[in-house]
């Protein structure tokens, strides 16, 4: 298993962390906004565990602000970590998968995948690409036996957001249209996601499964 991300200190924990659970790794940075990176780690996996069976896309961008002020820089930055990059790594690991004849790929969307919130419409509209990749992919490298699916999280407390879930009325707004009443814990993104790595989701792809507490459920 590796852990890879831009922070080569964050990078270097994690896999201290799977070193002491006896698991194999390597130490490598990558960016989603950089292909040759993304390369880099693709081609070192493959070269030391001998193929690719997983691949989580975990990295995300999110900037605030009225749609009528924001920038085509702020715009492109966010779509291109969050959608183009989301592309870029499904393209380049679904590479690996499809020459070996097998493997599984997840991608991360959001609530506003499926509903808006508040002045985010950057984030929203790539999010919303993340759904349409995800399926795209699916159905286009079936034949292959790769699989691609998403996972939708609701609310959860991350440094992403975490300054926006500490202003009280937002809080009470986001858990006042969740049935279950409170945050979810990362942990609880851990079931679907070895659902969807392993052998257990077999015949599920181009799904994208919410992970919200009930919030894409609730009504009036």
């Amino acid at each position: 298993m590796i852990a890879s991300s831009r922070d080569a200190v964050k990078v270097d924990a994690e896999a201290a962390e799977l070193e002491k659970l006896g698991s194999k790794t390597l130490r490598i940075t990558s960016d989603v906004q950089d292909r040759g990176s993304m390369e880099a780690l693709s081609q070192a996996a493959a070269a030391e565990f001998g193929r690719i069976d997983v691949l989580v896309v975990t990295s995300g961008a999110l900037q605030k602000g009225p749609t009528t002020e924001f920038s085509d820089a702020d715009w492109h930055r966010v779509v291109d970590i969050n959608l183009n990059g989301s592309f870029r790594a499904n393209q380049i690991f679904g590479r690996h998968m499809i020459a070996q004849n097998g493997g599984s790929i997840i991608n991360i969307a959001s609530m506003t995948t499926f509903v808006s919130f508040n002045e985010v419409a950057s984030y929203g509209a790539s999010k919303a690409g993340v759904a349409g990749l995800t399926r795209q992919l699916a159905c286009e490298w079936a034949k292959h036996n790769v699989r691609v699916n998403a996972i939708a999280p609701g609310v959860f407390r991350t440094p992403l957001n975490t300054k926006a879930l500490d202003i009280p009325e937002r809080a009470q707004a986001i858990l006042g249209k969740t049935p279950m009443g409170r945050f979810g814990k990362v942990e609880e993104l851990q079931g679907v996601a070895l659902l969807l790595a392993s052998g257990a989701g077999s015949f599920l792809t181009g799904q994208v499964i919410a992970v919200d507490g009930g919030f894409l459920a609730k009504g009036i």
